[in-house]
């Protein structure tokens, strides 16, 4: 059984009806807010003409934003790693001399 629903949106003053899980209306509503400010920062500061340039640069910009985070995270799970095996060889080293007392 599908849960699906079309809702509308509105994106750059312009309306759009989209199909989505019910359950995921609001991550797509919060999407659509996103990409519409994006636009309007877009548009806002600059002189980019035309809804379809505006949509491609509000997009690169959003994927940018995106990898940034993703290399971000990757760095940071690297580090966590790190410490991890960090712990781990202190408490091995504890354990044999804790088992040489023993």
């Amino acid at each position: 059984m599908s849960d699906q629903q079309t809702i509308n949106i509105s994106i750059f003053d312009k309306e759009y009806q989209v199909s989505c899980q019910q359950d995921e209306i609001q991550a797509l509503r919060d999407s659509a807010y996103y990409l519409d400010s994006k636009m309007r920062e877009i548009k806002a500061n600059g002189s980019v003409l035309g809804l379809d340039r505006l949509a491609v640069m509000a997009a690169l910009n959003i994927a940018n934003e995106y990898l940034a985070v993703e290399q971000q995270k990757k760095i940071l799970l690297s580090q966590s790693d790190n410490q991890n095996s960090q712990t781990r060889v202190k408490l091995d080293a504890a354990i044999s001399r804790l088992k040489s007392i023993i």
